[in-house]
């Protein structure tokens, strides 16, 4: 048997919008908090996920608070900074390098649609980046293919908007109805305002550690895997409509979940609760066919909730996205789930957890926690 990680603590800052707190003032709280969760430990490696933080933003954080000296890595791959930054870290403990390591993301994003260097200039002027008119497209043909309708993206809006009023750390907590999602101004056809998630601000931190004999109903971090897109898919988020073909290309999501389940030694069927990318409500339904929670076609079954629960923090539709806090929030979400500490959304017997992010379409992550 390898190496067993285990959660020793977790932290979050709220997300939303924050006038005069600094992406290091969020990540101090969200460390500090994750730090005493777990006793205080000394630990000998830090990585941290950021896309728009700046340079060295981890040091910034740590040396705020005289915890410098060790390794301290800033990670990025867009949205899924954070899982990227867990999986190096989960593996270096794996390796025997380090006995405990502290995993944090931090991020105060611009104000209006998602710019990336990624995208050529012309692109993002085309609409050719991982823009609205973008995310339109894929859910235009996401409806036409899967067979779902308008009514079931307002319904994604109006589940995760209906989880977020009980979580005191997502930026929009109010009940919505389809019939108000579907009032709201359309952005690009399908998708309504409301349909689409608020690039926003927030930190979250997680403490990891080896697990010492016997540990009891820690949560064990069962596999943290992140793999890039493969070349040819024409809607493929790291170059949209660049490609000539798509037949039976598995995006990055597909592969990133398979590895998950592997290294894990389970399968979709054993996850009681997924925190999954959601940055529009056809983005959350696409997510359901690709993790291999249900056939393309079957969403509706899922979106019920059956025999998952899908999103219980509210998602980014709910809380908003901070690129690099992103990940490590669903981690937080589902270590608490497990721990069964998640008050009013509280997911009854909860022991399987897998949290997804989808980074600029080039990447994407997939995390397995268990109890």
């Amino acid at each position: 048997m390898g190496v067993r990680v285990t959660v020793a603590g977790v932290g979050i800052h709220p997300f939303g919008r924050h006038e005069g707190v600094t992406n290091t003032d969020m990540g101090v709280h969200a460390v500090r908090a994750a730090l005493a969760e777990a006793g205080d430990p000394p630990f000998q490696a830090a990585f941290c996920g950021t896309a728009y933080g700046g340079v060295a933003s981890g040091h910034k954080v740590l040396g705020a608070i005289g915890r410098t000296g060790m390794p301290i890595v800033d990670v990025e791959a867009g949205c899924a900074s954070g899982g990227a930054a867990l999986q190096l870290a989960a593996g270096a403990i794996r390796a025997g390098q380090y006995d405990c390591v502290l995993v944090f993301g931090v991020e105060k994003m611009p104000k209006g649609i998602i710019r990336s260097s990624f995208f050529e200039p012309w692109r993002e002027e085309a609409g050719l980046a991982a823009t609205p008119a973008y995310f339109a497209l894929r859910a235009q043909r996401l409806l036409r293919e899967h067979g779902l309708t308008k009514q079931d993206l307002a319904d994604v809006v109006v589940k995760n908007r209906r989880h977020g009023v009980h979580n005191p750390d997502a930026m929009f907590r109010k009940e919505v109805t389809a019939e108000e999602v579907l009032a709201s101004r359309v952005v690009c056809e399908p998708l309504h305002l409301w349909m689409l998630c608020s690039p926003n601000e927030g930190a979250a931190a997680v403490v990891l550690r080896r697990a010492e004999g016997r540990s009891g109903d820690a949560v064990t971090l069962a596999a943290a895997r992140l793999r890039s897109h493969l070349p040819g898919s024409v809607l493929g988020e790291a170059t949209p409509l660049s490609g000539i073909d798509d037949t039976d290309i598995a995006p990055p999501s597909t592969l990133a979940a398979r590895d998950a389940y592997e290294e894990a030694g389970i399968g979709p069927d054993d996850v009681d609760v997924v925190e999954c990318q959601d940055t529009d409500a056809a983005r959350e339904l696409l997510a359901y066919a690709e993790l291999g929670l249900c056939a393309p076609g079957d969403q509706r079954r899922v979106l019920a909730g059956r025999p998952h629960t899908i999103n219980p923090s509210g998602g980014l539709l709910s809380k908003g996205e901070p690129l690099g806090a992103s990940a490590l929030g669903q981690v937080v979400e589902l270590v608490r789930q497990l721990r069964g500490t998640a008050g009013a959304r509280q997911v009854e017997s909860a022991r399987v957890g897998l949290a997804h992010t989808v980074g600029r379409g080039a990447n994407a992550c997939c995390v397995v926690l268990t109890r």
